[in-house]
């Protein structure tokens, strides 16, 4: 197969491309082949990435999702995700915080933070180093 792909995955979950592109560049320029780096437009397709890179013996090791989506918000589905895959970390990004959410996203999923856009690249890569046990 030539190119050597990482069996663990970093997943990020927001409805507009452009947050999606500019966060795969990121994480990608910090942390380079570590990871398989996956993106979904919305709550319903984060889960399938998720189960089929499972179901591909790959790790999915974080979620970096965005909280107001269409359809299922942030919350609800970081909450879903723990609920069958407890041993996934998440960080919710989000330029809407709505307290009650961060609670229970906190709470529910084990969400480790709570970032908010636009975000400080210092803060965020701090926070996945955290959760994917590079520190």
């Amino acid at each position: 197969m030539g190119t050597e792909t990482s069996q663990n995955a970093i997943l990020c979950v927001d409805d507009e491309a452009i947050i999606l592109i500019t966060l795969q560049k990121e994480l990608k320029k910090q942390l380079g082949n570590l990871f398989q780096y996956e993106t979904a437009l919305n709550a319903e397709e984060a889960m399938e990435v998720i189960d089929d890179l499972v179901s591909a013996g790959v790790n999915v090791i974080l979620i970096l999702s965005d909280w107001l989506m269409p359809g299922i918000k942030g919350d609800e589905f970081l909450i879903l995700v723990h609920q069958k895959y407890p041993q996934i970390r998440s960080i919710l990004i989000t330029g809407h915080v709505d307290a009650a959410a961060v609670d229970r996203v906190k709470k529910e999923a084990g969400t480790y933070t709570v970032i908010p856009k636009p975000w400080d690249v210092n803060k965020l890569m701090e926070a996945v180093r955290v959760c994917c046990n590079l520190n």
